[in-house]
């Protein structure tokens, strides 16, 4: 596990958060690396990170699963096909149950496959077994979406499979490391409440742009930002 607290702590945004975690994930050796962005806002980061590493590039789909009445607080998260995991303890504390979230996990999972069906567009996913695969996301807050995408790239029977994020919560790296070979993040800020707090520009990533960096009509710009 590697994270970095000498660096500033807001990003530009998340090509930059891209350049910033390339350069950490570059002092290590990889073994046929296969970088997988999480849509949507960790394919651009994602997409930095594999021209740097001179790595294939795919994307990775999971969908957290709201509270009820408070969609932006994940509980759970599902993948297209995977099963969908739940933070028990998040559960209890809201007096929840995975059968009261089932509804909600439907919902979650329709989008996941729907998505999934349009990045992909008929194109076969990228073969993750016996490589190094890096899965990338702008942040990590609880690790429930992560935990269920890095358990849907494990099940293809990767040489390796890392965790990586320009940003994560204090702590948050850890406790993901049941899941993960290893985790990177350039930076674990103390006061995190939220990832977008840490971009400059934060903007939503749609659908129309994890397509573009997928099929490589957008290229990094230059190094001062021009």
């Amino acid at each position: 596990m590697a994270f970095r607290e000498d660096v500033p702590l807001v990003f530009a945004d998340r090509e930059d958060g891209g350049r910033r975690l390339a350069a950490e994930l570059r002092r290590r050796t990889w073994v046929d690396p296969l970088v997988l962005g999480l849509a949507r806002g960790g394919v651009p980061v994602a997409a930095v990170v594999a021209r740097r590493l001179g790595a294939d590039f795919d994307v990775a789909v999971a969908r957290k699963i709201g509270a009820p009445g408070r969609r932006e607080y994940g509980v759970g998260a599902v993948t297209p096909d995977g099963p969908a995991i739940y933070d028990e303890a998040i559960l209890r504390s809201l007096r929840l149950t995975s059968a009261r979230m089932a509804r909600a996990e439907a919902r979650e999972r329709a989008e996941a496959r729907r998505r999934l069906a349009r990045y992909r567009d008929g194109r076969a996913p990228a073969g993750v077994a016996d490589r190094d695969v890096i899965l990338v996301d702008d942040g990590l807050a609880t690790g429930v979406t992560a935990t269920a995408a890095l358990r849907d790239v494990r099940a293809g029977n990767p040489r390796t499979v890392v965790f990586a994020a320009p940003v994560g919560a204090p702590g948050a790296a850890a406790r993901l490391l049941h899941e993960a070979d290893d985790v990177v993040c350039v930076t674990e800020p103390a006061g995190f409440r939220a990832v977008g707090q840490w971009y400059a520009d934060f903007r939503q990533t749609s659908d129309e742009d994890v397509l573009a960096l997928l099929s490589g009509d957008r290229r990094e710009s230059t190094e001062d930002g021009r």
